[in-house]
């Protein structure tokens, strides 16, 4: 799916195994392909912190209300925070490059 996939949390690299990142990549897509004004992901960055989402698809940002942006912050804190290396997670980047 994804060509390169990666993963920081409060600034620090999160090494992940195929399965993890195959799953970041398909969670964070399948995010953004819900939001209006989606087109198919060439280059995605989503950005978590405790009061903003932030999310820049194929280099243009993409608007995200506040409702759109709890549930955001909710689904990608529960995916990332049982992975290793992960420690009480304030702020998530997600980049993602295709081919």
């Amino acid at each position: 799916m994804a060509d390169q996939v990666s993963l920081k949390v409060n600034g620090q690299p999160i090494d992940m195994i195929p399965f993890v990142e195959d799953y970041v990549a398909q969670v964070a897509d399948g995010i953004v392909q819900s939001l209006r004004g989606a087109a198919p992901t060439d280059k995605l960055a989503l950005q978590v912190t405790e009061s903003d989402v932030s999310v820049t698809q194929n280099g243009g940002e993409l608007e995200v209300n506040e409702f759109v942006s709890k549930i955001i912050t909710s689904t990608v804190l529960g995916m990332v925070s049982p992975l290793k290396g992960v420690s009480d997670p304030k702020e998530i980047s997600i980049e993602i490059v295709k081919n």
